[in-house]
């Protein structure tokens, strides 16, 4: 279930709502003024952590060729 985060545009309190329906998206209204909130895009945790990320190319536009010679 997703979790949606709304602020009000004229008092700027914040509040959460837990969206059980994905078809029936429910905008709140903030208690202090009566007024529709807006939903915001919340801050997220992800990180990269590690060497192994960059190190697999990933981080490099063209990742250089590895030689293919044969040995006999």
């Amino acid at each position: 279930m997703p979790i949606y985060e709304y602020t009000c545009s004229k008092c700027d309190c914040t509040c959460e709502k837990i969206n059980i329906n994905y078809e029936d998206i429910e905008i709140p209204i903030c208690e202090n003024c009566n007024v529709e909130m807006e939903r915001i895009i919340s801050k997220t945790t992800f990180q990269l952590k590690g060497n192994g990320w960059a190190n697999d190319g990933y981080s490099t536009p063209n990742p250089k060729p590895k030689d293919t010679e044969c040995i006999q």
